[in-house]
């Protein structure tokens, strides 16, 4: 069996990367601490603090101009990656939760960036499947329900350009896709996961960042 090289990640390991990484200025710094402040409960929904800097590098890195975001919360990972956005470049942020994505609209409207987030309120599946169907999306944030992970792949990996990157976070689901027994959102995590590395139209890696992000590029 193949063994693990990740250095465990203490608290104080954890600091020690954050404090390396490029800084969350101060209007993604107050998203986070207003989620946690006041959905308490529903916090641990939001994106890892290190995922922000890292999707607005991928912004930069792949030159993309038009994402698709597939459950936006509160705004924070939709924050980061429309910031790292040239000024023509569009997001388009998909959710069913006026109350959660109001704490977003105001923190992108602070940051100097609404006008690039075009916030879709419905079922994400309807909303995807609305858009056109040829190649158009250069990177897909998935960050959503997790039964529909498939469904949306699905819909995404087609309207994806040659070179397009998803984005697919909780690929590891807390740990519970190596769980036999797995039910709920581990075993449809699970699938995905099989899915995904079945998938010839993609090439994909599966990292352990936050908890597990899969980065898949469509082939050209």
């Amino acid at each position: 069996m193949a063994e693990s090289k990740s250095t465990p990640i203490t608290s104080e390991l954890y600091g020690y990367m954050l404090a390396h990484n490029p800084p969350l200025d101060p209007v993604q710094r107050e998203l986070v601490e207003v989620t946690h402040a006041q959905l308490p409960q529903y916090a641990g929904m939001q994106s890892a603090e290190e995922q922000g800097p890292l999707l607005a590098f991928l912004v930069r890195l792949t030159g993309a101009r038009h994402i698709v975001e597939v459950g936006t919360f509160t705004g924070f990972s939709a924050l980061s990656m429309a910031q790292a956005l040239p000024a023509d470049g569009t997001l388009v942020a998909l959710d069913v939760s006026d109350e959660w994505t109001a704490y977003g609209r105001a923190a992108w409207a602070e940051a100097g960036v609404a006008d690039r987030i075009d916030l879709r309120i419905a079922p994400a599946l309807d909303s995807l499947r609305a858009m056109p169907a040829e190649p158009h999306i250069d990177l897909a944030y998935l960050d959503a329900d997790k039964g529909n992970y498939i469904p949306y792949w699905e819909e995404l990996v087609p309207r994806l350009n040659p070179g397009g990157l998803i984005v697919a976070d909780n690929v590891f689901y807390h740990g519970d896709v190596i769980d036999p027994a797995a039910t709920g959102g581990g075993a449809a995590i699970k699938e995905f996961n099989d899915h995904v590395a079945a998938d010839d139209r993609m090439e994909a890696v599966m990292l352990t960042i936050a908890d597990g992000l899969t980065l898949a590029r469509r082939r050209r």
